[in-house]
């Protein structure tokens, strides 16, 4: 009986491969890891002939999973989050002290308890402060000394944004599962105040795209704009990876403009100490968001995924 000749997949061309998921494209993925586009192209390329399977479909401009592409991701997240596990317990590399974070609602309430939950486990002795607000606000308040580590949304409308960009995350539209407020005329919008990026580039678009809004909810609570949407109030926007299962995706050919892209970056306060707990968060979180892959986490999100990635 012939043996099967199993291979080693390797991390770095599987961190590649998720990299591609979550940015949509080959050249920022580049930007990303510090190399050119060929490079990663060709990544990608050895990782299909690793795995014997096409993991993208290709055309002219879009860029989407194959089915064997779905599987991989799910099995690529899960690699390398024990490989990432089993490094830190075999150094033994443990931290005491207080870091203080701050960081925007949606990640608070959606990506952040997994992160900092397994950052715990593994560093029991580090005490962690947490606040939500909106980024802009968190970015002031980090000046007065309230906060050791910051993750803060930026647009990517030009200008220096300042810390290390870590993710790169698609904004989308999203509305009720049971209310179809984006076919009504004007949209209604539900908003949080200002200097809210996701209120901002809503806005934006649509009066780019001429097309008439209304505020119809406006709160400063993230659970209040959730809320809001859930009931049948009207559509908002948030980054793609925080997309609540009660919500459905609303994609362009349903009438709503792209939103493009936000940077997602970590602003450590410049006067702060070399505290080890603060220095090893930094990177964990760093780490963590890199093994955010886009899988699909309900049908509606599933479909849209589908549709297609922009290749540029």
């Amino acid at each position: 009986m012939a043996r099967l000749m199993l291979q080693n997949l390797s991390m770095d061309l599987l961190r590649t491969f998720l990299r591609v998921i979550d940015t949509h494209s080959f050249t920022r993925t580049a930007e990303l890891i510090g190399r050119t586009q060929s490079a990663v192209t060709l990544q990608i390329q050895r990782l299909e002939e690793h795995v014997n399977a096409a993991l993208f479909v290709r055309d002219a401009r879009n860029l989407k999973l194959t089915p064997q592409g779905e599987m991989l991701a799910e099995y690529a997240q899960r690699i390398l989050a024990l490989n990432d596990e089993a490094v830190a317990a075999m150094r033994g590399l443990t931290v005491a002290g207080r870091v203080r974070l701050g960081a925007p609602h949606e990640y608070t309430a959606s990506l952040l308890p997994d992160f900092l939950g397994k950052f715990a486990q593994s560093q029991p002795n580090v005490m962690l402060e947490v606040t939500s607000d909106l980024s802009k606000n968190l970015l002031e308040r980090q000046q007065n000394g309230e906060f050791d580590l910051i993750i803060a949304l930026h647009s990517d409308d030009g200008g220096s944004a300042g810390g290390k960009r870590i993710f790169v995350e698609p904004l989308v539209w999203i509305s009720s599962l049971d209310h179809a407020c984006e076919a009504q005329n004007p949209v209604p919008l539900v908003l949080a105040p200002a200097p809210c990026i996701y209120r901002y580039r809503m806005l934006q678009t649509l009066k780019a795209q001429e097309r008439p809004c209304r505020i119809s909810y406006l709160s400063s609570s993230y659970n209040a704009i959730m809320a809001a949407v859930r009931a049948g109030l009207g559509v908002t926007a948030v980054a793609r990876s925080t997309v609540p299962s009660y919500a459905r995706l609303i994609s362009e050919h349903q009438g709503l403009p792209a939103l493009g892209q936000v940077d997602v970056r970590l602003h450590r306060i410049n006067n702060s100490p070399d505290d080890g707990a603060i220095a090893y968060l930094e990177q964990y979180i760093a780490d963590s968001f890199a093994n955010v892959g886009l899988r699909p986490r309900d049908p509606s999100t599933r479909m849209a995924f589908g549709q297609g990635l922009i290749q540029d």
